[in-house]
């Protein structure tokens, strides 16, 4: 019989314990970086102010000519995120498949590890994804709205290089995750890199990438909204000029529609996983 005592003691208590106390220590010396000061948000003074200016906010604009205003804008939004995501397809499936080791011949005759020279082939790939997705959307915005000029031309772009890297690496490590047997067994018997993943590796794959795809095209309808304050058009550009008028029913509504497109984005995703399962 076992001892008590022993049953009731944790042996993960002290791992636990250490683990937590170094995560405590790494993160004092990020807060005291960041100068975070809870104490002065919660000061009386700047509790008033705050409520003051969220005051401001009711109750939402709802007049016809900002209606139609804001519907523009928001196609507009839509519009910028469904076409930069679309370039940014174009980009990311051809990229994944020539960076994934999923469909490698070589891995055939080497228990599904390719030779060195083919994952030296695909480095420059997996190198280019890298580039395209480490300068963040707004940054690449702030680029195209000096070289294009202001309007949603440059947050389409901005959208389509970033998320082509992001797409391209994750696609590329969806097509990895699956079976590798019926690719292989199509490979082995003669057939197209091509048809192999058409018929072993994306049908396995399919609802992961909807999943994250559905997923993007919503953080890219935040993207948008975002670099409309650089001059990238859409609800963003709206936003800071009725912030700057301190009109803050018009920026209520605009709050309220932009919940209403994540809820959009969200219900659409689990729809079409729904469907394809």
């Amino acid at each position: 019989m076992l001892n008590p005592e022993l049953t009731r003691r944790d042996p993960a208590a002290l791992p636990r314990l250490a683990l937590t106390l170094l995560a405590v220590a790494l993160l004092w010396p990020g807060i005291r970086l960041s100068e975070l000061d809870l104490p002065v948000l919660l000061a009386s003074s700047n509790l008033s102010t705050m409520g003051q200016f969220l005051s401001g906010f009711w109750p939402p604009e709802h007049g016809q000519e900002f209606l139609a205003l804001l519907f523009k804008a928001t196609l507009e939004t839509l519009a910028i995120a469904t076409a930069g995501m679309t370039l940014a397809l174009l980009i990311a499936v051809p990229g994944a498949l020539l960076a994934t080791r999923a469909l490698s011949i070589s891995a055939l005759a080497r228990g599904g590890r390719p030779a060195w020279w083919a994952q030296a082939l695909r480095w420059p790939v997996r190198g280019l994804l890298i580039v395209l997705r480490s300068v963040p959307e707004i940054v690449w915005a702030l680029l195209f709205v000096r070289a294009v000029g202001l309007g949603p031309t440059a947050g389409v772009l901005a959208i389509a290089i970033t998320y082509s890297g992001m797409l391209g690496k994750v696609y590329a490590e969806i097509f990895e995750s699956v079976d590798p047997l019926p690719t292989r067994a199509l490979l082995g018997a003669g057939s197209s890199r091509l048809a192999a993943f058409a018929y072993a590796v994306l049908p396995q794959a399919a609802s992961e990438m909807l999943s994250y795809t559905v997923y993007r095209w919503e953080c890219a309808i935040r993207a948008s909204v975002v670099m409309g304050f650089v001059g990238a058009g859409g609800l963003g550009q709206q936003m800071d000029l009725s912030m700057r008028m301190f009109a803050g029913g018009e920026v209520a509504s605009m709050l309220l529609t932009f919940l209403l497109l994540v809820l959009l984005a969200d219900l659409l995703s689990r729809v079409l996983r729904e469907r394809l399962t």
